[in-house]
């Protein structure tokens, strides 16, 4: 766990334009209930440009977000083997700026838990330095394309 003892102050990036104010705080605040996340919105905690705004307030380039001090889950280093990473990269279909279109083989999990320690979301994050996101998911199971935008603001 990490405790942040003084608020922290984060101006949006090109990624994140766009975004609902909640489901930014979700991304930052790691291991931190949405209740409690709501709930530091609605009492004002959590500020935009100095100001309150609702969770639904969509963000908008250089916004400063003033997140109030709460205790937070570290995030483990994810370290995907280079077999991993090498049979990634060879099924990769399609890629521009914005857009990965892989090859999901059968019995590759596409996010990691449930006794999976890595998924195909997590070994792409640690490979890639902009943010990737599903934009579908294929079960364990099933083999096909998996599409991931690589801008949240893209697709």
């Amino acid at each position: 766990m990490t405790t942040h003892d003084a608020p922290r102050f984060i101006t949006v990036d090109e990624f994140s334009i766009g975004q609902r104010l909640d489901n930014y705080l979700i991304k930052q605040l790691k291991g931190v209930p949405k209740s409690r996340i709501y709930r530091i919105i609605r009492k004002g905690e959590v500020r935009v440009n100095k100001g309150r705004k609702k969770a639904d307030y969509k963000l908008v380039s250089e916004d400063i977000i003033r997140i109030p001090p709460i205790r937070t889950s570290t995030e483990k280093d994810i370290n995907p083997s280079d077999g991993l990473l090498k049979l990634l990269n060879s099924s990769i279909l399609y890629e521009d700026k914005g857009l990965l279109v892989l090859n999901k083989i059968h019995g590759m999990a596409v996010h990691g838990g449930s006794g999976v320690t890595i998924g195909i979301i997590e070994a792409l994050k640690s490979q890639y330095k902009e943010p990737i996101e599903l934009v579908h998911r294929l079960d364990r199971g099933t083999s096909g394309c998996l599409i991931l935008a690589k801008k949240n603001d893209q697709y």
